[in-house]
């Protein structure tokens, strides 16, 4: 087995921002030459998700409306008391989605499905550079 990668970096708004990676992705993956294996995708952070969606803006609004109503950003959330803080629904929500992906590849090629994007959440309640690692096992 062999392991390559890159680095994926990028400014976010926070506040529930999602942000398209499968192009970033993709150009890791053709990097490493890997005809068959796996991209694992993980986004460093604990406010901070990685999942896969149909990435286009109704799809973005509900999701970050499911969010709200599960997780509301105004809560009575006991890391903000002990911590004197205010984002404790944003590690909420990414405990939740979790920081990573694994994705197929075949064929040189990301297996997604054809309205399918690899998506970065920031749930964080300010701007925030983030790093996506990006490992292809072959």
């Amino acid at each position: 087995m062999t392991a390559k990668g890159g680095m994926l970096r990028l400014e976010t708004s926070g506040n529930g921002e999602i942000v398209d990676l499968t192009e970033g992705v993709k150009r890791i993956v053709a990097a490493a030459q890997a005809d068959f294996g796996l991209a694992s995708v993980f986004a460093v952070g604990s406010t901070v998700a990685v999942t896969t969606m149909e990435y286009e803006p109704g799809g973005v609004a509900d999701l970050q409306a499911l969010l709200e109503r599960l997780v509301p950003t105004r809560g009575d959330y006991e890391h903000n008391r002990l911590n004197h803080d205010s984002n404790s629904y944003a590690h909420q929500r990414a405990s939740i989605i979790g920081p990573s992906e694994t994705i197929p590849i075949v064929d040189g090629g990301l297996v997604l499905g054809t309205w399918q994007q690899i998506v970065l959440l920031d749930f964080d309640d300010r701007p925030r550079e983030r790093t996506i690692l990006v490992q292809v096992l072959s």
